[in-house]
């Protein structure tokens, strides 16, 4: 069976120089035992733990040691790794052993290790700092939602309004519509300099966090 990779390679934004390490990064053992994507994965996992460590240093160059452990869990692990292949339709190209050639389902764990081993077959074909772009173009938006873990966004929001600022920022209720046992508020929030940012929740105090979380994802990133 032929596969034309070159949607791949666009959706990743990237062409690959030597086609076989695009094609061993896929490969499943099932389908070679000898010739597959183990050791490209084992490779990819460490060059996509370097890339996020780096990034979130940058990004949280004041954060606890514990705080930025757990937010490099979140991104780095098995789950986060299966939504970034998926959402580059991964699955479509993973060789697996299929001897009646028929409709299968790939199982999750082999779809987020090709994600790994493709990212470990870039890094071979082209070095860190390619390697190192596409990683952060993919995980763009799972980095953003990284912005809070285990601290609120509200304080979080606090803290980098006093660092940057030397100011609070600023709160009012837009509305409060609904039935009494039902309320939706809706709260804004903005920085010195930044304009209001509209968050809804079924409390005053979830407006606010879900407020806070939308100017830190547009401000801190």
């Amino acid at each position: 069976m032929k596969i034309d990779y070159s949607k791949l390679e666009k959706k990743i934004d990237y062409k690959f120089k030597n086609k076989n390490l695009l094609i061993q990064s896929l490969t499943h053992k099932s389908f070679n035992k000898m010739n597959n994507n183990e050791k490209i994965e084992f490779l990819g996992d460490r060059v996509l733990g370097l890339v996020i460590a780096k990034k979130l240093l940058e990004i949280y160059p004041e954060e606890k040691e514990g705080i930025l452990d757990k937010k490099y869990a979140s991104l780095v692990n098995k789950k986060t790794c299966l939504e970034i292949a998926k959402s580059i339709n991964l699955q479509n190209y993973i060789l697996i052993f299929n001897p009646k050639n028929r409709s299968v389902t790939i199982e999750d764990k082999v779809i987020s290790d090709s994600c790994e081993a493709l990212i470990g077959a870039i890094y071979l074909d082209r070095g860190f700092n390619i390697t190192e772009k596409i990683i952060l173009d993919l995980w763009k938006e799972k980095i953003k939602e990284s912005v809070i873990t285990q601290i609120d966004a509200k304080t979080k929001l606090q803290e980098f309004s006093l660092k940057k600022f030397k100011k609070l920022p600023t709160y009012k209720i837009i509305s409060n519509t609904g039935p009494r046992h039902k309320p939706i508020f809706r709260v804004a929030v903005k920085l010195q300099n930044t304009k209001f940012y509209n968050g809804e929740g079924k409390s005053k105090k979830e407006a606010e966090q879900n407020a806070a979380l939308l100017c830190l994802n547009d401000n801190l990133i």
